[in-house]
């Protein structure tokens, strides 16, 4: 059953990351709500509809973030949800050979910080430009996006010739920490900030790597794609309204075991 949020009905909802696998289906789903949903992303990337605005930024980069906001207080008045969604991530579809390269003890200082900069720098700077934004108006809500491997340790017993890098695991634990802080730091301007920790989704990983994992899941399967579209309009909307601080994991059960 689809829930309908209609509070979200222009709503200006900020974006990062948008141009991802879950980054899209985060758009669309805002989108199908009524709202404005503004993109950053490295890459650009046309979306055809008149409620998607672009802007190209490098958010590791805090004078492109202050242009940008520059430009999106002028042409909106106001930012009312900003998503933390942009990271860099490691799927074993698409890195087959990288076990060496990154190995714990092989792992390079430049990955490391490369990583850490766009996921948790990234979010630090968005959340320190674009909160400030919603502090002028006494309210907005910030939505984090960790993962169950924020939750638990990547289990590197799924994979044959791939590591899930260390970095991938402190980042999300770290944006955790990141939503925490900011719960409580701007809760007097109204602003809310919570994380939602998904687990994977389906998108034609390697079928002896979804055996392994299926047997790891409660529910003997990754989520589908869009199914969590409802748990995200949730929590930017009044529905979740005294939720603030908290991490919501939705995995299949996971994490639990």
């Amino acid at each position: 059953m689809k829930h309908t949020f209609t509070d979200l009905k222009n709503k200006v909802v900020l974006l990062t990351g948008g141009n991802g696998f879950f980054g899209k289906q985060i758009c669309y789903a805002f989108l199908k709500s009524g709202s404005k949903v503004i993109l950053l992303d490295i890459k650009k990337r046309k979306l055809n509809h008149k409620n998607v605005f672009f802007f190209k930024c490098d958010i590791t980069s805090e004078k492109e973030i202050n242009s940008i906001a520059t430009k999106i207080s002028k042409k909106f008045k106001r930012i009312d949800i900003l998503i933390n969604n942009a990271a860099n991530n490691y799927s074993p579809s698409k890195n087959k050979t990288n076990k060496k390269q990154f190995n714990l003890e092989n792992f390079d200082k430049k990955l490391w910080d490369k990583d850490l900069h766009v996921s948790l720098t990234g979010a630090f700077l968005c959340t320190k430009i674009f909160g400030k934004i919603m502090s002028t108006k006494n309210k907005g809500n910030i939505i984090n996006i960790s993962s169950d491997l924020g939750i638990i340790s990547p289990d590197q017993r799924l994979y044959s010739d791939f590591v899930k890098p260390v970095s991938y695991s402190v980042v999300k634990h770290g944006i955790i920490g990141l939503t925490k802080y900011t719960a409580t730091y701007w809760a007097d301007k109204n602003i809310r900030c919570n994380c939602f920790a998904p687990g994977g989704i389906y998108n034609k990983q390697p079928k002896n790597f979804l055996n392994k994992l299926k047997k790891l899941i409660p529910l003997n399967r990754m989520a589908k794609k869009n199914e969590y579209n409802d748990t995200m309009l949730f929590l930017a909307s009044k529905a979740s309204s005294y939720i603030n601080g908290s991490t919501i994991v939705v995995d299949g059960g996971r994490t639990i075991l």
